[in-house]
């Protein structure tokens, strides 16, 4: 099986990389580095921000065959090692990005500082809902799935606030190679990692849109709870006037969030 080979999008201004910490950000299903432009500015002086596109999304090349979840976790570290050879990251991702930070988590522990799991889940949907979805798209191509997404995606109200970013995520899916977003369909129908959440050891913080109906808050605090019951440190918050997309739906929240977890996890290791 080939492993999915992902690409980068720096976010943060253009300088010498090292001097601050390094912030991988991971895209949901049909989106692309998009997600996280406004987060990621407002975390650039601070951090280092690296987003990945999934494989036939934004700037990545299509995948060729099947892949896991795991298998983006390793992709992700693979593109880490490429930009910073053995350095530590902190991470964030949204939906099948919050899964594959999950997978970081369990299977790559010791690159990772920080782990902000967003509007994901241990398991997220049934296996016969992703096969469907993957058949649907193989046949009739992404834009079969924009109406459906632009209702799932943002909270009442969103698109008529921020038709610009709204737009530019709803292209985004557009623009997917309908194969890859099909692998990412199977990917998803076979993650379950409930049973191996007690295994993740970095700080972690869950957070969930009080109106995402794909994972509701529920699945942040199973995430939180399996964590914690492991010995690990995790939090879950939910974010009111937020759905699927909680970067591009509340950028500023979002950052500032993410600002407390990276700050303490990073005083945290200063102190080992």
């Amino acid at each position: 099986m080939a492993k999915p080979a992902v690409k980068a999008v720096l976010l943060s201004p253009q300088r010498a990389l090292g001097d601050k910490p390094l912030l991988v950000v991971g895209p949901s299903l049909g989106t692309s580095s998009v997600l996280w432009t406004q987060a990621g500015s407002l975390l650039g002086n601070d951090y280092d921000v690296v987003a990945w596109d999934l494989p036939g999304h934004g700037v990545s090349a299509p995948a060729a065959e099947t892949f896991s979840v795991a298998d983006l976790a390793d992709a992700v570290v693979e593109l880490v090692d490429s930009i910073a050879p053995g350095e530590k990251f902190h991470y964030a991702g949204v939906s099948l990005g919050g899964a594959t930070g999950l997978q970081l988590g369990i299977k790559h522990g010791d690159r990772l500082k920080s782990l902000s799991v967003q509007c994901s889940g241990a398991k997220i949907g049934t296996p016969e809902g992703w096969l469907e979805r993957a058949e649907t798209v193989r046949t009739q191509g992404t834009p079969v799935m924009i109406q459906g997404s632009a209702e799932r995606w943002f909270a009442p109200g969103f698109m008529d606030r921020e038709p610009e970013v709204s737009s530019r995520l709803l292209h985004s899916l557009r623009d997917a190679d309908r194969f890859s977003y099909a692998f990412c369909c199977e990917a998803l129908a076979g993650f379950d990692v409930r049973e191996q959440l007690g295994s993740i050891s970095v700080p972690t913080q869950a957070v969930a849109g009080a109106h995402d109906a794909v994972v509701p808050p529920s699945f942040a605090e199973e995430v939180a709870a399996g964590i914690t019951a492991g010995g690990g440190t995790a939090s879950a918050v939910t974010l009111e006037g937020v759905a699927h997309l909680a970067p591009a739906e509340a950028p500023a929240h979002v950052a500032e969030l993410m600002r407390s977890l990276i700050s303490w996890a990073e005083t945290r290791g200063a102190a080992k």
